[in-house]
């Protein structure tokens, strides 16, 4: 009698130890994701554009020299200078006897010659011309040396903490230094704030001089999602590129740093991208300014804030895990007007499972004016009741 009630018994653990340890959670869950491939660089990181999430990264966060990676901070800083106005596309560059002795790679401008504008940003990006990059630099801030200031600014703006620029094509120099992650953080900003200048970095060959030079980027040929972004070399930094692709509607963007050769550098990329494609998937959470939750403020001439996020809010997850994805709201407990439109009064976390993903700034939508000395009297002692209950 005994045994036939307990094997049963035991027969069922065994079942549930076995299945527990499978890695099976539930009927339609997913599996496991195979880890990224091994690859012959320093350094990689893969990242999701719509999400800024990391899906692979290998020493993502260590310094390293960028080699001419670097002209996608010096091409962010000249960008923004053509946005507000301070430069033109049309504007003649006068080329200086600095910009046309720099070396490394080149355009091939002439010392004295006056160069548009336009046809030194596709010397830069296409040929990766050093001269043409010391020549924009010279024409947006007046010197190499105060355009490295606002390369500096600019990340640190950005939030690339790893990074430090001493000049602006990229040459060797012991203090300055990237980091993969960074570079891949630069260039999900290059292609979010400036998408009308990003299309420059899929043309696949520029003529200056009567000199034609093809773009590095061997990507751009063998895969048609492919169109950007930069590749650098130095006998120092090694092979370098960063590469990013579009399939339906996702973005890829992929970093790799110091590889020893040059097919390397393509070989690592291609299989990072596929590697993201296959096995990632991206969903919008929420739209940018939109209400996500509406808060209480006190002593304003309105009494609810809008709160919400200023870019729309991506998770990118293992296919197949997307209904394991949740939200939480935090909010800041008392919100005293004034307010400022997009000023932070909380964050917006969101976990796959019970690992945390990202963690967003809640802000305000719109601004709320503090109101009248009536009305915050008013608010004041409505404040003191509330206190009592909460």
């Amino acid at each position: 009698m005994s045994y036939s009630i307990f094997r049963p018994i035991s027969l069922l653990w065994l079942l549930i130890f076995a299945v527990l340890n499978s890695g099976w959670v539930a009927a339609g869950a997913a599996e496991t994701i195979p880890p990224p491939p091994q690859l012959p660089v320093r350094a990689y990181v893969l990242m999701d554009y719509q999400s800024g999430n990391l899906l692979a990264n290998l020493k993502g966060d260590e310094r390293m020299e960028p080699a001419s990676i670097t002209k996608l901070m010096a091409g962010y800083v000249i960008y923004k200078a053509l946005k507000t106005g301070k430069i033109h596309a049309d504007d003649k560059v006068t080329i200086t006897e600095r910009a046309w002795k720099t070396s490394g790679s080149r355009m091939y401008v002439k010392v004295g010659s006056q160069v548009p504008v336009e046809d030194l940003l596709m010397g830069m990006v296409v040929q990766s011309g050093n001269d043409a990059t010391v020549a924009l630099a010279e024409h947006v801030a007046g010197s190499e040396e105060t355009f490295v200031e606002l390369m500096n600014r600019e990340a640190a703006r950005l939030g690339m903490k790893d990074s430090h620029f001493t000049n602006a094509p990229g040459l060797p120099d012991p203090n300055h230094y990237v980091s993969a992650h960074d570079i891949a953080t630069l260039t999900r900003a290059l292609i979010q704030d400036f998408p009308d200048q990003y299309s420059r970095y899929s043309v696949r060959s520029f003529k200056y001089n009567n000199i034609e030079q093809p773009n590095r980027n061997r990507l751009l040929l063998t895969d048609s999602s492919v169109d950007g972004v930069k590749t650098g070399h130095t006998e120092s930094a090694g092979y370098c590129l960063v590469s990013s692709a579009k399939r339906n509607d996702t973005r890829l963007i992929a970093v790799v740093l110091g590889a020893e050769k040059e097919k390397d550098r393509f070989q690592a990329s291609q299989a990072l991208l596929n590697y993201g494609f296959s096995f990632f998937e991206s969903r919008k959470l929420y739209d940018a300014n939109a209400p996500i939750v509406t808060a209480r403020i006190w002593k304003g001439q309105e009494s609810e804030l809008p709160l919400g996020v200023t870019q729309a809010l991506y998770v990118t997850v293992p296919k197949g895990q997307a209904p394991q994805v949740s939200t939480t709201t935090t909010v800041q407990p008392t919100i005293i007007a004034p307010a400022e439109k997009d000023q932070s009064f909380g964050d917006i976390t969101v976990k796959l499972g019970d690992q945390e993903v990202s963690k967003t700034p809640l802000v305000a939508l719109k601004a709320v004016p503090e109101s009248g000395w009536f009305g915050r009297m008013i608010d004041s002692i409505l404040m003191f009741f509330y206190s009592l209950f909460h």
